[in-house]
């Protein structure tokens, strides 16, 4: 196994796939080669991940921290894999089969190609969940760019026309969310809810509440997300490089709000040529408030988060403890929670499709987190959307 080889190869997917498509499709494979040197490695990686996360890390927040079992976490990690490796042929069967119908010439192999390599997005942005926080946004974001993956890669290896790309893409992503949601189903049914904190680990598995909306959006834009993408990732942006760890610290002052900072850490975590930097500092008051705020760059993912961003549907949950909702303002993503009860919520922008900013915690209310948030001076980093820094 040449390891070499292989992160070259993912790296090339992932930031150059308009180029790295034809010489995929021209290559010489078979099922079981593709299996052996490539899926079998980077399918596992968002599954160990989520094990890591839930039964080694744990998980939780405002004063709660969980742990899935050992025991069911090995259990779920074993099927989740296995029913995973299943899957990625099963859906390449029918990306083959669908080929006819959309001007494509059928070849099994290289349909499971296709759905390899489209996947690899979220194989790897699945690793991303052990970071807290910002991982969820990056697997979301990384699930979102492997249909742009997908959409790019169908003309050259199943040879339809590139006007059917958006249907044929559609399509199919709609399949692999169905047959997602069944694999969930099944291992809920043998190992008990517990596993549904992995029910979301990779390739095309989305979660229910993203399942319609991400089907229709791809369905009617998949042409102009594309044309999004590729503005993301003009050659004047930077490939794998997020901004250093210093210049995101900067960016979280010593009073905020009238709260001070009592700690400041920050951290740049680098896997297959992509950057995430994330700096983060904890605030109170003395009078029962306290609030973490957190900023993160996503560097290399800008076509990642900008797919995120341009397929989020807006949505608004009531109850009666509170609310919960996200929505699109000034071209930013904006997400927030509060709980009346509690008096504790979150609330969270993505600015320039690239830098994400968090207040979460006790507060006041929820204009004290917003505060937090606009208080990170948002037009600054807005001005940093486009720079990149050379690893340390």
């Amino acid at each position: 196994m040449d390891f070499g080889n292989l992160i070259a190869r993912i790296k090339a997917i992932l930031t150059t796939p308009q180029t790295e498509w034809p010489e995929i499709a021209g290559e010489p494979a078979t099922v079981n080669g593709l299996y052996r040197h490539y899926i079998l490695i980077v399918a596992a990686l968002p599954v160990i991940a989520h094990f890591i996360r839930h039964s080694l890390i744990g998980y939780g927040g405002w004063g709660m921290h969980l742990h899935t079992s050992l025991g069911v976490g090995l259990l779920s990690l074993v099927l989740y894999y296995l029913l995973s490796l299943a899957l990625t042929y099963v859906v390449a069967l029918i990306v083959d089969a669908l080929a006819p119908t959309f001007g494509g010439q059928k070849d099994p192999v290289q349909a499971l190609k296709t759905v390899a390599y489209a996947w690899t997005a979220g194989w790897v942005g699945g690793i991303a969940v052990i970071i807290p926080w910002l991982g969820w946004l990056v697997a979301l974001a990384s699930l979102i760019y492997g249909v742009y993956l997908l959409y790019l890669g169908l003309p050259h290896t199943m040879r339809c026309p590139a006007e059917k790309a958006a249907g044929y893409t559609a399509v199919t992503v709609i399949v692999s969310i169905v047959l997602s949601w069944i694999v969930a189903l099944i291992v809920t049914g043998l190992i008990g809810t517990a596993a549904l904190t992995g029910a979301r680990m990779g390739g095309m598995h989305l979660g229910s509440d993203t399942r319609h909306t991400t089907a229709e959006a791809t369905s009617e834009s998949a042409d102009g997300t594309s044309k999004t993408l590729d503005a993301a990732q003009n050659p004047g942006d930077s490939h794998g490089q997020s901004l250093p760890t210093d210049t995101i610290k900067a960016f979280l002052p010593e009073t905020l709000a009238g709260m001070k900072r009592d700690d400041l850490s920050a951290e740049r975590n680098s896997t297959v040529g992509m950057q995430v930097t994330a700096a983060h500092a904890n605030y109170s008051d003395g009078n029962g408030h306290s609030v973490r705020l957190e900023v993160g760059d996503t560097g290399s993912m800008r076509g990642m988060m900008a797919a995120a961003s341009a397929l989020a549907p807006d949505s608004e949950q009531q109850t009666e403890h509170g609310y919960e909702k996200s929505y699109t303002s000034q071209g930013r993503l904006i997400h927030e929670r509060w709980n009346n009860d509690t008096h504790s919520g979150e609330y969270g922008v993505i600015v320039a499709q690239r830098f994400a900013v968090k207040a979460s915690g006790k507060a006041e209310n929820i204009e004290q987190l917003k505060q937090m948030v606009n208080g990170v001076d948002l037009g600054k980093l807005e001005a940093l959307k486009s720079e990149g820094a050379s690893a340390n």
